[in-house]
């Protein structure tokens, strides 16, 4: 049975001593410091909900439109700079998708093989190209024995007999297609598509970037 002596006794008396003073006796520095603590928590909790109002999310793939425009308030250019960051072009000349999961919100994985299938005369529409890329877990380029990084309408993707295409995602080569193939590696991965001079049907919001599927 605990006594009273061993309940004291598990406390750490030197625990307080090793915080400093200024945390550990209330006075108007540690009022402030716990403040700002606490508000830049809620400062990014807030930030996190708005940025997540303009994402536009279809089939697993994350986009957001009005990205880039000069007028674009701090708002909205801290929300496109978390969902994409790096540089980005006004939606006029180019529109990114991303993704890290498959149509039903699983992980896309190497240890899965996976299936993007665009129906005849839908391919992304542009005024000038698209290309889709693969990234690791980290967003960086997968080596693989084909040296291919992504690809595009500048591929020689081989299309079905009834016009559609398949663009397959996986870890080893699928045999007799490996045209049509994005090498991804063994562990998870993310992918990019992005559209350069899209097409009307892109900026009004209309076109949908198919799911990626897991093969069965």
């Amino acid at each position: 049975m605990t006594t009273e002596n061993q309940f004291h006794g598990s406390q750490d008396p030197s625990a307080r001593s090793r915080l400093p003073a200024f945390l550990t006796k209330r006075n108007i520095v540690s009022d402030v410091v716990q403040g700002i603590i606490v508000g830049g928590v809620l400062a990014f909790i807030t930030f996190q909900l708005i940025a997540h109002a303009y994402v536009a999310k279809v089939n697993g793939w994350t986009t957001m439109f009005d990205c880039g425009e000069p007028g674009n308030g701090l708002l909205m250019r801290g929300a496109c700079a978390n969902e994409f960051p790096g540089p980005i072009n006004v939606p006029q000349e180019g529109m990114y998708w991303t993704t890290k999961v498959d149509g039903t919100g699983k992980q896309l994985s190497g240890q899965h093989d996976y299936i993007m299938h665009f129906s005849a005369g839908r391919l992304p529409p542009n005024h000038a190209f698209w290309s889709l890329t693969m990234g690791d877990a980290r967003n960086h380029f997968v080596g693989n024995p084909i040296n291919r990084y992504s690809v595009s309408d500048r591929s020689g993707l081989v299309p079905n007999t009834d016009g559609s295409v398949d663009i397959y995602i996986q870890n080893a080569a699928p045999a007799g297609r490996e045209s049509n193939w994005l090498p991804a590696p063994t562990g998870n991965f993310l992918l990019w598509l992005r559209v350069y001079l899209p097409g009307a049907i892109i900026l009004d919001g209309k076109y949908e970037v198919p799911p990626v599927v897991e093969a069965q």
